[in-house]
């Protein structure tokens, strides 16, 4: 039997959502009866989940977060069509290699356009909805296990998800008076084509296989198993629902104890 989080008839925004995690996650949301509004740059993979989903209670949108104007025609569909909002989820992000080595023209431009895609889109949404929460509503950072640690190669990355860390901490302090809560969720490894990219990219850069590195990993987990999508479902559910009402400012890593905080 599924736990159920009281989620029935919220409204919930997830950012990100035609990828492999943002995918997890709507259904997971769907499940609990939450109302959901998905957004996604890409059409054609968000059209095809809002389709798999089979649901009248799910909406979508096309937005780029980088765009004022694209977060402001969001929050006036959100209004529109729901008239609040109780869960935010910052999901959208981009990985990719920033090695200090990188010789290119346009190594520079990499990691800035990455720092702002990761960090400044979520700043930009949430104070884009800000009037749509309520007091009891929550929001929901995607940060990673590398916004707690470091890794040799991924400089942009992971200093993004440390200022994840540090925007959750600050707007849980700045919005908490209005009630409004705010958390972190900072995965390990997940099996996603995004970081099966970063591991495949990881395995060039040191000469090794693919495979060996995949080793390397998951002897570092408490429980050497590589997470997917649907095992970090509850790890969100529970952070959007009353049940979590005393947490705020926290950063839960459902990591296989590889980060244990």
């Amino acid at each position: 039997m599924s736990i159920r989080y009281g989620l029935e008839g919220r409204t919930v925004l997830i950012t990100g959502a035609a990828g492999g995690i943002g995918q997890a996650l709507s259904r997971a949301f769907l499940a609990q009866g939450a109302r959901l509004m998905l957004l996604d740059r890409e059409a054609a993979p968000l059209d095809a989940l809002v389709e798999s989903l089979h649901s009248h209670q799910v909406h979508s949108a096309v937005c780029e977060l980088g765009s004022d104007a694209a977060v402001a025609d969001v929050a006036a569909q959100v209004a529109h069509r729901f008239g609040r909002l109780d869960v935010l989820v910052h999901n959208a992000g981009t990985e990719y290699p920033t090695s200090i080595d990188d010789s290119s023209p346009d190594a520079n431009a990499r990691w800035a356009a990455l720092l702002d895609n990761n960090v400044s889109g979520m700043w930009r949404l949430t104070r884009a909805l800000l009037p749509l929460l309520p007091r009891g509503a929550s929001v929901i950072h995607q940060s990673s296990i590398w916004g707690r640690t470091g890794v040799a190669g991924f400089s942009a990355y992971s200093a993004s998800k440390h200022a994840i860390v540090g925007l959750t901490r600050s707007l849980a302090l700045e919005l908490g008076p209005r009630g409004i809560r705010v958390n972190a969720v900072c995965p390990g490894w997940v099996r996603t084509a995004a970081a099966m990219r970063s591991l495949a990219a990881m395995a060039q850069e040191q000469g090794r296989s693919e495979a060996e590195v995949e080793r390397e990993i998951l002897a570092r987990q408490a429980v050497p198993v590589m997470l997917t999508p649907d095992d970090l479902a509850d790890t969100f559910l529970f952070l959007a629902s009353e049940g979590s009402a005393a947490l705020t400012g926290q950063c839960l890593c459902p990591s296989h104890g590889e980060v244990m905080l």
